[in-house]
């Protein structure tokens, strides 16, 4: 196959496999809320739903290995710990909560069907996706991904054409409480984590496409990688822009998916609601498709790429997401919650260990940074469990604690101070 022709697939694959429904929804309600103020939001959001997962994606590209890889230098078990408890996550919350989202915004309005049955039809048809995991690429990049583009491009550019900014109402004032808001909406989208997982299925998946050198292939999933992160940053950016040009437009008070839907009626007209669900279920479907793939291809390697070990790990995964994916939005969104605040620095600290070059990433600066940002994590994961009255203390005397961003200056510290050492120790054996 044509390596233009190849790395433009393996970007729209992962385009789609990033771009599922949180993706969706949280950029208009951004704008909305940070007014003309909406390029701090954008900055803030771009951090964790671009940057961070495309560097996991770079990182891949460097390991080309499993996940396993990616905390390995901390130490096997935890690396271990770690496989299970982010492919646990992502079967028992973000794929689920793919199927409760088109049911409620491409089932719904149309049909008075129970939310069981969508989610059981779903996950049928996830589940033969995964087993065809050697069409995979191809059928998601030749086809859904571009789909989902031109209608993304079609709503985004009659938004700007016809917004007009001439209500501004910034509910949010601080320009750091602006990008940090727009910091934690990335962590809803489950990017970061998403990197981390489909990364691993896109390297397994290119030996479909014939032996490569590691070199070529390093190369490949990088350039892809960019393009899918430059288009991921050209859709945010232009949703976050139509939210804030579009504000006086909906409803007062309005929820994510309220801004949303109202966004589709208002640049496609009466055919905004059918579209919209259309673009719903093609991202939510790649996205459950690209995480249960990603767990099979785990528990399959447990067992020397056993294909039992693949299916049995699918069925499971998508049983799972019939369950879980019957309830409604807002409470998967509510018990994810913990577990987000608390995965998510870790996995955004493994994944800027691993693209670094190897002189600065030592073991022993894996181990300490990772186990810093475990402790300073913990306040965040906490926050959830008991009144946040009992952690103030706690919260005032850590910096930006306050903004759940604790574990940043001390994992920074960390690594700069283990750094420093290790240059010192050089430079004097020398």
């Amino acid at each position: 196959m044509n390596k233009t022709k190849q790395t433009l697939i393996v970007a729209f694959a992962l385009f789609s496999l990033f771009f599922g429904a949180g993706n969706l929804i949280l950029p208009p309600y951004l704008g909305v809320q940070a007014g003309g103020n909406w390029y701090l939001v954008a900055f803030g959001f771009a951090l964790t739903a671009v940057i961070i997962p495309i560097l996991g994606i770079y990182a891949h590209a460097r390991l080309q290995g499993t996940m396993f890889d990616f905390g390995k230098k901390v130490s096997p078990i935890f690396s271990a710990v770690y496989c299970v408890f982010m492919y646990a996550i992502a079967v028992a919350l973000p794929a689920p909560r793919t199927a409760s989202v088109t049911h409620e915004m491409a089932i719904a309005p149309f049909f008075d069907s129970p939310a069981l049955l969508t989610s059981c039809i779903y996950f049928a048809f996830v589940f033969l996706f995964v087993m065809n995991r050697s069409r995979l690429l191809s059928l998601i990049g030749k086809y859904l991904t571009p789909l989902i583009v031109i209608i993304l491009l079609i709503i985004i550019g009659l938004g700007i054409y016809g917004g007009s900014s001439e209500t501004v109402t910034t509910a949010v004032s601080s320009p750091f409480a602006l990008i940090t808001s727009g910091i934690f909406e990335g962590y809803q989208t489950f990017d970061a984590i998403a990197g981390v997982v489909v990364g691993a299925v896109i390297v397994l998946s290119l030996k479909t496409y014939g032996e490569g050198t590691f070199e070529e292939k390093k190369k490949l999933i990088s350039q892809a990688g960019f393009i899918a992160g430059f288009g991921l940053f050209i859709i945010y950016a232009g949703l976050i822009i139509c939210g804030y040009l579009l504000q006086a437009s909906f409803p007062e008070n309005a929820t994510r998916t309220e801004v949303l839907t109202n966004l589709s009626q208002i640049t496609l007209g009466n055919i905004g609601t059918t579209f919209l669900s259309v673009l719903v279920a093609l991202a939510c479907f790649t996205t459950a498709v690209g995480i249960i793939t990603g767990a099979s291809d785990y528990v399959s390697g447990l067992f020397q790429d056993s294909r039992k070990a693949y299916t049995i790990t699918a069925i499971l995964s998508s049983v799972i997401g019939v369950i879980v994916g019957s309830y409604n939005v807002a409470f998967i969104i509510d018990i994810a919650l913990p577990a987000l605040m608390f995965i998510y620095p870790i996995t955004i600290v493994l994944i800027l260990l691993n693209v670094l070059p190897q002189k600065f990433a030592s073991e022993t600066v894996f181990k300490a940074v990772v186990l810093v940002t475990f402790i300073f994590s913990i306040p965040d994961f906490l926050k959830f469990l008991i009144p946040v009255d009992n952690l103030q203390g706690v919260l005032n005397s850590i910096p930006l604690a306050n903004h759940s961003l604790g574990w940043v200056l001390p994992a920074l510290i960390v690594f700069l101070l283990l750094n420093f050492k290790n240059f010192t120790t050089k430079r004097l054996a020398n």
